[in-house]
């Protein structure tokens, strides 16, 4: 491995205790991620950050996806960790593969499989997250080698695998999006890749002779700037989530809506513009201090919101307004993305646009998500 190269994440998840109900007892799980960036080396991680006990991995491999649970012939590579075939991973931690040597093109699909020998039941709080997308559990045993996994239920979460990293040139750069349900694309449907990150990756990779830049996908829904709800904080992941990632240069964080939403109700989480800007100005100096680029981006309306009937109110609205106008004017942040502008009603400025809402008046449509992967400008990551 040359001087000049480094490990960039192509492709990762925000770890997250599972809301599926799943155990596991002598399994195998195949997870299908699609990456942003191509290389020929790669190595994953395995995170274990919810559990409650420790994570016992009898075997892993990585390769090619082909189609539903099945692996290109030929493609599978089996992954050690410290030359070991398996590994214990202890509560609060994740383990990181040792790398192989696999041809990845940009924007392929892989599959990552883990046997779990051991029981792990739903209580152990398994380590998840929504990944609308399919994939796959397999009937009891160990089936890390077989090219056509058998299945025996089919999942919309990701469990486990967090991270896949590729070696390549130390010119390319990693991007972090950091947010809630619009960057984790709730309500969009399964298996189109309709999240903004993956549109932005896609456009990054449409790029002839540009900077190559990973793209790694840190949505997670329910998330808020300064209080945990599912998962922690944005304050309190930020160093896990952002400043971890490998071969990061750049953050684009949206957060905020839950804050102002407060869907649990709680009097005392009430947020308002000034503490939300706050917490927005702690994670721009963290990531200043990391020589991270911090692109801050405002939050699109929810006016006509159902999906959670009482969430809007017109005082809640003016710190929506007054916080993205900090955003739009503010100097300690390196760059913006208008998220609002590029979705709302331009005639009811509360509201998206109806061809950009999915109908419940918060959550994007396929077209509002990618749409929003349109609004970045790339010259942001020049």
């Amino acid at each position: 491995m040359g001087n000049d190269e480094h490990w960039v994440g192509t492709w990762a998840t925000t770890p997250a205790p599972s809301v599926a109900g799943v155990g596991f007892d002598n399994h195998t799980i195949r997870m299908m991620p699609r990456v942003s960036i191509g290389g020929d080396t790669v190595r994953v991680r395995i995170s274990n950050a919810c559990g409650e006990g420790n994570l016992e991995v009898g075997e892993a491999s990585v390769g090619i996806r082909d189609d539903g649970p099945a692996i290109v012939a030929g493609s599978a590579r089996r992954l050690t960790f410290g030359g070991a075939s398996s590994v214990t991973v202890v509560a609060g931690a994740l383990v990181i593969s040792d790398p192989v040597k696999l041809e990845v093109e940009p924007l392929a699909d892989l599959a990552v499989t883990v046997y779990l020998p051991g029981t792990i039941p739903p209580e152990f709080q398994i380590t998840g997250r929504y990944a609308r997308q399919t994939n796959y559990i397999s009937p009891p045993g160990n089936f890390t080698e077989h090219e056509n996994m058998p299945v025996g239920k089919i999942t919309d979460e990701w469990f486990f695998v967090s991270g896949i990293d590729v070696w390549t040139s130390g010119e390319t750069g990693g991007i972090v999006a950091l947010g809630d349900l619009l960057t984790d694309a709730n309500i969009s449907t399964h298996d189109t890749f309709s999240r903004w990150p993956d549109q932005l990756a896609r456009r990054l990779n449409q790029r002839d002779g540009e900077r190559s830049m990973g793209v790694m996908n840190q949505g997670l829904g329910g998330n808020r700037i300064l209080h945990d709800l599912r998962g922690d904080s944005g304050l309190r992941r930020f160093d896990r989530d952002v400043l971890a990632q490998p071969g990061v240069t750049h953050a684009v964080v949206m957060l905020g809506t839950n804050d102002l939403r407060n869907r649990i109700a709680k009097p005392e989480q009430e947020a308002t513009a000034e503490k939300m800007i706050a917490g927005m100005r702690q994670m721009a100096l963290r990531a200043r201090g990391r020589g991270i680029k911090f692109i801050a981006a405002t939050l699109t309306p929810f006016g006509n919101e159902t999906f959670l009937p009482g969430a809007w109110n017109p005082v809640r609205e003016n710190h929506r307004v007054a916080f993205n106008d900090w955003i739009r004017e503010s100097d300690e942040v390196d760059g913006v993305v208008d998220f609002d502008l590029a979705l709302r009603d331009p005639d009811i400025s509360t509201q998206m646009l109806p061809i950009y809402d999915c109908g419940d008046g918060l959550h994007p449509s396929d077209l509002g998500y990618c749409e929003m992967g349109n609004a970045i400008d790339l010259a942001l990551f020049d």
